[in-house]
């Protein structure tokens, strides 16, 4: 298939893998980019020198392009665009701050840059940046999300139709389905995250990924809009937080709650009481634990057979 998306990053299929903490590192990222999609290392989770070990490996598990997921509000930033740009990365999405920052640095050496944006303001900012591509991501997602709650689909088409740039659609993209819908609406691919934790290659702990395999409608929730909004399944940790919010707490107890490194510990550790479980709505339709290479040949397949059903309907 090809589009301006897989023409920018040289790729074979318009299915982006999210860079979510504790569950991308190289063996993902490689494994997504070796089945003709764009694996993404996630490095809001990695110290600098892990980093540089993740792209290493990954440059030596695939020939094919691969990105890296950058938060802009990451403590050691300096120290992982220079990784980058040292690594010769092709493509950074960058997220979580403004793409004036780094963009024309990036771009500069070569490297194509992907904003994370959740409304159509930062949108045509991102593009005014100078960003190659934007990812519109909306409320069905899982970890950090937007405080407008908008839906993915009512923010795709606002988002495609105030920029030039191609878009790509986020929350609730784990299906061939969602993404024919995604397509209608004006994306040129799908950036898949949730879909993508349940897999063998994924680095997160198999406690986690059990507990999405569980995961029934209902189970995730935004909360922590004082702070950063969080989509997270509702555990102990969870009920935690919305007892603080009856006492009225504030946003610094907020942070005292929040700072104990609950993501690793949930995800990574597979601490399913005390940790931060990051995941999204689609997470109730994910039954299986499967090879990443094989959910993608399901989606395109499933992506296929439904534009075919599609061009069937009479009137």
């Amino acid at each position: 298939m090809t589009n301006r998306i897989t023409e920018l990053f040289g790729i074979q299929l318009p299915i982006i893998q999210a860079g979510m903490i504790w569950c991308s590192g190289w063996e993902l990222a490689s494994a997504v980019s070796n089945a003709g999609g764009l694996g993404i290392i996630g490095a809001g989770s990695m110290y600098p020198e892990i980093l540089r070990e993740h792209v290493q490996k990954c440059k030596k598990a695939t020939d094919k392009p691969f990105a890296v997921n950058l938060p802009l509000l990451y403590a050691s930033i300096e120290e992982h665009v220079q990784t980058i740009i040292e690594e010769k990365v092709p493509i950074v999405f960058t997220s979580a701050g403004s793409p004036k920052k780094f963009t024309a640095r990036f771009k500069e050496h070569g490297i194509k840059v992907v904003h994370v944006v959740s409304n159509v303001i930062f949108a045509q900012k991102s593009e005014a940046a100078g960003v190659d591509a934007i990812v519109a991501e909306g409320f069905e997602a899982g970890g950090h999300n937007g405080r407008e709650e908008t839906t993915t689909l009512c923010l795709i088409p606002a988002v495609a139709n105030a920029v030039n740039i191609p878009v790509i659609s986020a929350g609730g993209m784990g299906s061939g389905k969602a993404m024919a819908a995604a397509f209608a609406l004006g994306a040129e691919a799908v950036q898949v995250g949730s879909r993508f934790v349940a897999t063998h290659e994924s680095s997160a702990h198999h406690n986690f990924k059990g507990a999405i395999v569980q995961a029934k409608e209902g189970a995730t929730e935004l909360t922590l809009k004082e702070l950063t909004p969080v989509r997270m399944m509702k555990n102990k940790f969870y009920k935690d937080i919305q007892e603080a919010y009856n006492r009225s707490a504030s946003p610094e107890e907020l942070k005292d709650l929040l700072g104990r490194a609950r993501a690793k510990k949930g995800m990574f550790e597979g601490d399913l009481e005390e940790g931060e479980l990051e995941i999204g709505q689609i997470a109730s339709t994910i039954d299986t634990i499967k090879p990443a290479s094989e959910i993608i040949e399901e989606m395109m397949q499933e992506f296929k057979d439904t534009l075919k059903e599609l061009q069937n309907i009479s009137f």
